[in-house]
Order: structure tokens, then C-alpha cells, then sequence
């Protein structure tokens, strides 16, 4: 498994702005009804891994404005609660995912709520750049760390394996420190 040194990744030199997958109303990425985006691309390589083809970042096909307008017509159904970001790292694949986030936000404001997974700690991303700085501002919950496989425990909420936690953001921003989002 890869560990980056802070600001080691970039996502303008990795992602090519490509999406593994992209599914509606869906009841497994996060709480209530969601619409998932699963990016393309991830070099955290954790052993594993369960959505190993989304880790090249020239898995799947080109993000195209046709695809946020579904996204968007998708997530303003009355029964969504809103988007969930995973992949893939949304963080390494941060113009595509901003682009939907902020969509999601000009729209709905903060009545549908956005989830993400990602490979970095939560103390990681604090020392990252810009982009991922501003992608974790438009997040709600964020379930952090690389996944382990032998913290594998099949009846965890919502992450894989017992390192992993569930990140109240803006809480967390607020006080500087980890607040978890749920036990």
C-alpha cells in the first residue's frame, strides 16, 4: 500500500477526468436514498480493494456535462439525500468532483447533503492542497483511511475495515480535530 508524502499527489497530474461508474438511488454509499460517483483512479492500491478496476485513472469513461445533468436530476428527487463521492480517490480526481459539488450546492444548498470516501486521514487531507482543501469544504461526512485488510470487519457501517472512520467535516473543521460522525 502506498503512503503519499503530503502534497505528493497531484490531481492535475494524475486524474483524466474519468468515471468508473455512476449509480441513482442507490441505499449502500451513506445514509437514506443516494446518488453515487464513483471516480476513476486510485494509486493508495490497498490490498483488498473492492472496486480494484477504479483504480487507473483511465478506467471507465469521460465525465461529460450530459452525466451532471443526470447527477443533478437524480439528486433532486424527492427521496435522495443526497450525492456520495467515492471511487477511485475523489480526492486525486478533485476538477471533476468540484464541478459536481458545486452543482449540487447551487442548487439544493445544504437540503441534500455529500458524502466521500477517501485513502487520506482526515489529518492527511489537512496538510494537502488546495483543491482537496476545497473539495473536503463542500463535504459533509467522510469516511477516512486506507482500507486494511486485516481490520476487515463485514459488520462495520458504512466503511470496510476498523481504521476507518466517519467524519462529521464540518464539525471537525470547526473544532480543528476529528469529530466522528457516528460510534
Amino acid at each position: 500500500m502506498n503512503n503519499p508524502a503530503p502534497k505528493e499527489w497531484q490531481s492535475a497530474d494524475l486524474s483524466r477526468g474519468y468515471v468508473a461508474d455512476y449509480k441513482a438511488f442507490n441505499f449502500v454509499d451513506g445514509e437514506g436514498v443516494r446518488c453515487s460517483l464513483y471516480v476513476s483512479g486510485c494509486p493508495f492500491h490497498c490490498e483488498g480493494c473492492y472496486n480494484k478496476a477504479a483504480q487507473s485513472f483511465q478506467y471507465g469513461i469521460p465525465f461529460t456535462s450530459e452525466l451532471l445533468d443526470k447527477i443533478i436530476g437524480d439528486v433532486g428527487h424527492v427521496s435522495v439525500q443526497g450525492l456520495t463521492l467515492l471511487g477511485g480517490e475523489p480526492f486525486l480526481n478533485t476538477e471533476t468532483c468540484l464541478t459536481v459539488c458545486k452543482k449540487v450546492r447551487a442548487e439544493f444548498g445544504d437540503a441534500k447533503d455529500i458524502w466521500s470516501w477517501t485513502g487520506y486521514t482526515f489529518e492527511e487531507m489537512m496538510q494537502e492542497t488546495e483543491d482537496k482543501l476545497e473539495l473536503l469544504s463542500y463535504v459533509d461526512v467522510l469516511v477516512d483511511g486506507r482500507f486494511e485488510q486485516t481490520l476487515f470487519d463485514p459488520n462495520l457501517a458504512f466503511r470496510g475495515s476498523s481504521n476507518q472512520r466517519i467524519i462529521d467535516v464540518k464539525k471537525s473543521m470547526a473544532k480543528g480535530e476529528v469529530v466522528l460522525y457516528m460510534e
